[in-house]
């Protein structure tokens, strides 16, 4: 059985990486979380620049959680750049945000966000978006 995809956790806080983390073991997935806290750093690491050229130690992830009010570049940022790559085509995009803010939904999903959850998401959520879109959390990246 292939190794599960690793997930970028994009989010500059770590109380909702600690929550995250415990959400995904209570889920049951075995994906390695890759943590970033802002969209500058989501952003090289995708591109594989800086401290993330090493693909063996930073592989492309197959799943984008992304935190919508972050430092340097906002999520909103960095769902727009994501979307302009071809080689991040089948990157799963999903929109953390504590705004219940019926635009930040709109603006996610018209961005191509793939799914937007509330703030913490929980291992409920996470079964679903694994269920929804296996492929994102299956197999090698």
């Amino acid at each position: 059985m292939p190794n599960p995809a690793p997930i970028l956790f994009a989010d500059d806080s770590e109380d909702d990486e600690i929550l995250f983390r415990r959400s995904v073991r209570i889920a049951g997935l075995g994906n390695p979380v890759i943590v970033v806290r802002d969209g500058d750093e989501a952003i090289a690491y995708l591109k594989g620049e800086g401290m993330y050229t090493d693909r063996q130690r930073h592989p492309i992830p197959k799943v984008l959680m992304l935190d919508l009010k972050m430092p340097r570049k906002s999520g909103f940022e960095v769902l727009q750049w994501v979307k302009q790559q071809p080689y991040l085509k089948d990157l799963l995009v999903v929109v953390l945000t504590s705004s219940e803010r019926e635009e930040d939904i709109k603006n996610s999903s018209a961005l191509g966000a793939n799914s937007v959850l509330t703030k913490p998401c929980t291992a409920d959520d996470l079964k679903h978006l694994a269920q929804e879109f296996p492929e994102s959390w299956t197999g090698s990246a």
